[in-house]
């Protein structure tokens, strides 16, 4: 047999299931119960990317350089604020007796270790009385104030039961290219 006739044989096998499956469904099912199920699986596929799952993004994958306790580090290039790595978290933990804010700022930051940037989370601790340990002001890619969304200077304990500061973590969120 010739490669023509194989294909053909395979699209006339795709049409001829196809054919029986669609008037299979046609039998069983009426057009508005069709339209109405159909319409909830579009619904459900355009709502799939907002449920909460876990990124196949992990914190692990990024090679890391440099000691997590200073400014210099690169997570930090638009931090300002206490790091919880000297307040007894980590570098994506609060530490214990406080709470990670629900809302955060972002930056880029280069990491030197594979060339890359990579989109950075920064999320305030709340509810303990500010570290006062390993304090930053980094600016990078900081907006003046007016763009509170954007501004590393605004306390973002919001949504928290006790809104007092504590520290700053940040976590990678996922590579900037």
């Amino acid at each position: 047999m010739n490669l023509e006739k194989i294909v053909d044989q395979t699209f006339y096998w795709i049409d001829e299931n196809a054919r029986r499956s669609a008037m299979a469904l046609s039998q069983k099912l009426s057009r508005r119960n069709f339209l109405s199920r159909l319409g909830m699986l579009i619904t459900g596929a355009a709502a799939f990317p907002l449920l909460p799952v876990k990124r196949a993004f992990s914190q692990s994958a990024v090679q890391e350089v440099g000691d997590p306790q200073s400014c210099d580090y690169w997570r930090y290039c638009a931090l300002s604020g206490f790091l919880c790595t000297c307040c007894g978290g980590s570098n994506t933990s609060c530490p214990p007796g406080s709470q990670p804010s629900p809302i955060a700022w972002v930056g880029t930051c280069h990491n030197p270790a594979d060339g890359r940037d990579y989109l950075m989370s920064y999320n305030d601790c709340c509810g303990k009385t500010e570290c006062n340990r390993c304090e930053c002001h980094n600016t990078e890619g900081d907006r003046p104030l007016y763009f509170n969304s954007n501004s590393n200077t605004v306390y973002w304990c919001f949504g928290t039961e006790d809104t007092s500061y504590h520290c700053t973590v940040s976590m990678v969120l996922g590579t900037a290219d």
